[in-house]
């Protein structure tokens, strides 16, 4: 999405600087996980090729130390912490790397707020192999059925309330499924409705008694 593409559209400047700026809200927070993640790593390549170089020096202080059982003792000892010390950076950088990839997901499945949605979710369950995320998939079909009002592509701000509604090839408004009704009865959409278009909340509601 770019300025040329929104004027192209036939929006004001007003209007692109709003979208912009609202799109600017959901693309630089990202970012900023991708420089932490990519600096992460960095810093923990760097720390396991310092554990990687303490090991050889272990090793060879092992062969020369034969018969010293305390000192044996302490390289052993030394050798353990460099290997939990691996370990360590390894779960860090699997989690950031899990939450990095939980959020560009839950951007994917229009979660309008992604904080929300994290909360209702059981991340135990959720693993990352490779570049997938097991078990998120499963839960976050369930959510869109339980809670759907937490999905969905918000409307820019500035744009809200300046959309027509639908229209068929005549002209005249197309035909929509009536929340009211018994039928069609939803209290999600009701709710939308109320808080985009009363107008419209008021007709449907009328038209279905």
């Amino acid at each position: 999405m770019n300025r040329e593409e929104l004027k192209a559209l036939g929006l004001t400047d007003e209007q692109i600087e709003k979208v912009m700026a609202s799109h600017g809200k959901v693309v630089n927070p990202l970012k900023s996980e991708v420089d932490k993640v990519k600096g992460l790593e960095n810093e923990i390549t760097t720390y396991k090729q310092q554990i990687a170089d303490r090991d050889t020096q272990l090793i060879d202080l092992s062969k020369k130390a034969e018969g010293n059982e305390d000192l044996q003792k302490q390289i052993k000892d030394l050798q353990k912490a460099n290997a939990d010390a691996k370990e360590e950076s390894d779960n860090k950088l699997a989690a950031q790397r899990k939450e990095f990839k939980l959020e560009l997901a839950l951007k994917d499945a229009q979660a309008k707020n992604p904080k929300a949605v994290k909360a209702l979710l059981n991340q135990e369950a959720i693993s990352l192999d490779g570049d997938n995320l097991i078990g998120l998939e499963e839960q976050l079909k369930s959510l869109k059925e339980s809670d759907a009002y937490l999905f969905g592509e918000e409307q820019p701000a500035g744009l809200k309330g300046r959309q027509p509604h639908p229209t068929d090839p005549g002209g005249k408004p197309a035909p929509q499924k009536n929340p009211f009704s018994k039928e069609h009865f939803n209290l999600t959409e009701q709710g939308r409705l109320l808080k985009e278009d009363p107008e419209l909340y008021k007709q449907l509601k009328a038209s279905a008694k």
